[in-house]
């Protein structure tokens, strides 16, 4: 038997906080509403800057939308955004990128912008700019700042920085020193401006896997609240390895929240005429509702078609070549009750089952109430264990084959 897909502490800690002090049945109704909100909770991110600093291409590249597909961000050399527009994530329709109209207009005022553009409803602020921060930069910063919120400054087109310092310099030419001497000339302006201890980081939507865009990432997840960053990990695009451990650590964290509400099913569909193609298991209740999960994964780690084709045009390679290195079924095929079932059938489910309850048992003798005795629960946890780790590998392969460079 393989344990790698056993419970760990952490998660039979997190079952215990949950379930203490609480009625089994408001625990699991808890446990049904964490996962709901999840799924609810909204996140608006607004990105600002002056005309022409790349607006639209960086909320994209967010998205994981390309430049001329329907329903992308316009793009242009002129300004294009008139008034607060929104984008939804193509899979997270619970976030939501507005690209807001240019500052910099002569007599911009940041508190007027503020009201024009309903400052109330974003969760932070990305102000963008392609050269050095500039006073209206300043101004907004300090008034969004005054009002409450969080705001990043991201100086893009690095990429094209760079190009020209190696046109122009073929002597003593090092990226990181040019990098480092941006950065500092920013933090320089900024300071002069009034802002204490300003954090810049250095982006290029052409070269996203470079530089600081999952630094970015990184720091916006941190400072959100623990109910926005759930959604805004996952939301995010998989250029880097880290962010690809980060979404499967998440998701194996709510694995035996949809293990209780999948066994649940079977107590709502008992007395139905159904018939269970997995021992302990309901074809119309918990195989559905994994079918569900595993649709989940496999598109916040970028392993559907449409990602895959994005991944490949991004970084110049071909679809079949990213797909050459799947090797999980519910990754490079249709994720149906029937493949769950192929995947399950001779491979010691009932007995893997047996071993998650009966560590959960031990600590949570509760599990043992859930229908069948708790085994179903184990079963499916072990499903859901054994599919993510698959695809998170998948992910891994795919990401190394997009960067992997020609000799």
């Amino acid at each position: 038997m393989d344990y790698k897909y056993s419970i760990s502490e952490d998660e039979l800690q997190e079952m215990k906080n949950f379930f203490a002090n609480r009625d089994f049945a408001e625990a699991i109704e808890g446990v049904k509403k964490c996962l709901e909100d999840i799924d609810r909770v909204p996140l608006n991110i607004a990105v600002t800057g002056e005309s022409g600093s790349g607006k639209s291409t960086f909320i994209n590249v967010l998205r994981g939308v390309g430049d001329e597909e329907e329903g992308s961000a316009k793009t242009g050399v002129v300004e294009t955004t008139k008034v607060p527009t929104s984008y939804f994530h193509p899979y997270h329709r619970n976030v939501r990128y507005w690209d807001l109209p240019g500052i910099g207009t002569p007599g911009f005022k940041a508190t007027d912008y503020l009201k024009l553009v309903n400052f109330d409803q974003y969760d932070f602020f990305l102000i963008i700019t392609t050269e050095r921060f500039k006073e209206c930069h300043i101004l907004l910063a300090q008034a969004i700042k005054a009002m409450g919120k969080k705001f990043y400054f991201l100086r893009s087109k690095i990429d094209s920085v760079l190009n020209g310092y190696r046109r122009g310099k073929t002597r003593n030419y090092e990226e990181e020193d040019v990098l480092k001497e941006i950065r500092e000339d920013c933090i320089k302006g900024l300071r002069a401006g009034g802002i204490q201890s300003p954090q810049v980081f250095l982006l290029s939507c052409l070269e996203p896997e470079k530089y600081d865009f999952y630094l970015v990432q990184k720091t916006i997840e941190e400072d959100l609240p623990r109910q926005k960053r759930h959604v805004f990990l996952l939301s995010q695009p998989n250029f880097f390895q880290q962010a690809l451990d980060q979404k499967r650590r998440t998701f194996a964290l709510q694995i035996w929240k949809w293990s209780i509400v999948s066994v649940m099913n079977i107590t709502t569909w008992s007395g139905a005429n159904t018939t269970s193609v997995v021992p302990y298991l309901s074809a119309n209740g918990d195989l559905t509702l994994m079918v569900n999960v595993l649709e989940e994964y496999k598109k916040a780690f970028g392993l559907d078609t449409r990602s895959l084709q994005l991944l490949a045009d991004t970084f110049g390679k071909d679809l079949e070549d990213l797909r050459s290195v799947m090797r999980s079924p519910a990754a490079s095929q249709e994720i149906t009750q029937q493949l769950v079932y192929h995947h399950i059938k001779g491979q010691g489910v009932t007995d893997m089952g047996r071993i998650v309850t009966a560590c959960v048992s031990q600590c949570f003798p509760k599990i043992s109430m859930l229908a069948s005795g708790g085994v179903a629960f184990g079963t499916t946890f072990w499903i859901l264990r054994s599919f993510l780790q698959d695809m998170a590998e998948d992910a891994t392969r795919v990401l190394s084959k997009a960067l992997e460079t020609s000799d």
